[in-house]
């Protein structure tokens, strides 16, 4: 189905779909999120698509903004923000009426019109973890990526591993403090985090972008690392070391109710003095990564991780796309580290990379996932 029959299978009626792409956001992922609606504005196209920027502030405003990749880039280590232009977007919850408008105080408000899909390239909380999926959905607008209970599950680890262990998938050893643990009792907390294989890492349990994640290589570190992850999340998660390699796999959503699309599977290689994939090497740093795909793996263990990173996206009721990241053990076993539900996007992130190598470029692969969103039904489903 191409652009225009998904349209008119949307009910629009205009001639080129209408696509709203919204980024920004209250996370700490802010910065990343506006660089990654950089990548997505320069790779729609224009031809067949409709394009509205609409950036949500730190604040939470949400305003609409310049159609201006350029602004929204990470230069020589300057990160972007969406600037608070006094404009407010508003979205109408519901009913017959769907023309979004933008209000300024003391003007008359202007007609935005309607979008058929919005594609919300929004990383961590307020964004990814199924608050603004369930606000289209009360809204009846079509968005990329996942649903409700895939996007707040899968944001927290903590649950997000406790649903994969209950359907057989294999999970690694872990701890968590919670916000109440902590305060009540934070030498238990830590004691629990110390029974784990070292080195562990600290983690915020309900963020990405590898932010506030510590490597922690004995017990005297803890505390310090856990004070660190809760500068972004007062619930934590701390992961038992793996030995071994770290390895992902893309996955997209089956076209007419189709099973699950894999990617090849991939594998980072960090360098330059970097623990791990931190934020710097991610983001900031990209002399220092490398990039394999295909990963150097046997052919049963790539097989058994595009196994379980299918059946992990089915589990999950996941939708559109998403990242699986698991562990190939130095004892041969395959285990699953995490889901992704908008994982990092811009063109040199892991995501497209992967599927690249299978041959969708980034163009393609955000047309593919537009036209996954157009074809979704509304409502439950």
């Amino acid at each position: 189905m191409d652009a225009n029959d998904a349209l008119s299978a949307s009910g629009s009626g205009r001639s080129r779909p209408r696509v709203a792409v919204v980024f920004g956001g209250r996370s700490a992922e802010h910065a990343i999120s506006c660089a990654t609606a950089a990548s997505v504005l320069r790779a729609i196209d224009r031809e067949r698509y409709d394009v509205v920027p609409i950036g949500i502030t730190t604040q939470g405003h949400w305003v609409q903004v310049p159609d201006d990749p350029a602004a929204l880039d990470i230069v020589e280590g300057r990160l972007p923000a969406v600037p608070d232009t006094g404009d407010q977007v508003v979205v109408p919850l519901g009913g017959v009426d769907h023309e979004l408008r933008v209000q300024r105080a003391g003007e008359v408000p202007r007609e935005l019109g309607e979008v058929d899909v919005v594609f919300p390239v929004l990383h961590g909380p307020f964004g990814e973890d199924g608050t603004i999926q369930g606000m289209l959905e009360l809204a009846d607008i079509r968005y990329v990526g996942c649903g409700v209970l895939a996007s707040a599950v899968m944001m927290d680890k903590h649950v997000m591993k406790v649903l994969f262990a209950s359907a057989g998938l294999p999970v690694g050893a872990y701890a968590v403090i919670t916000d109440a643990q902590w305060h009540r009792d934070p030498a238990a907390a830590l004691d629990a985090a110390a029974s784990l294989r070292f080195p562990v890492f600290v983690k915020p349990a309900r963020a990405g972008s590898s932010l506030g994640i510590t490597r922690v290589t004995d017990p005297d570190g803890l505390r310090d690392a856990v004070e660190q992850a809760r500068k972004h999340d007062p619930k934590v998660i701390v992961e038992a070391g793996v030995v071994g390699r770290e390895v992902e796999c893309g996955v997209l959503q089956g076209r007419d109710h189709g099973p699950p699309r894999v990617s090849p599977v991939g594998e980072i290689t960090v360098t330059g003095g970097h623990d791990f994939y931190d934020f710097e090497a991610k983001y900031l740093d990209e002399t220092n990564v490398e990039l394999r795909c295909p990963a150097d793996l046997p052919d049963d263990i790539r097989d058994e991780v595009q196994r379980i990173a299918a059946d992990a996206f089915e589990v999950a009721g996941c939708e559109g796309l998403a990242r699986v990241d698991c562990f190939y053990t130095e004892a041969g076993a395959v285990l699953i580290n995490e889901i992704n539900t908008m994982p990092g996007f811009t063109p040199y992130s892991m995501y497209p990379q992967v599927w690249a190598a299978e041959g969708i470029d980034y163009p393609g692969l955000v047309d593919e996932l537009l036209q996954l969103a157009l074809q979704r039904p509304l409502g439950l489903r």
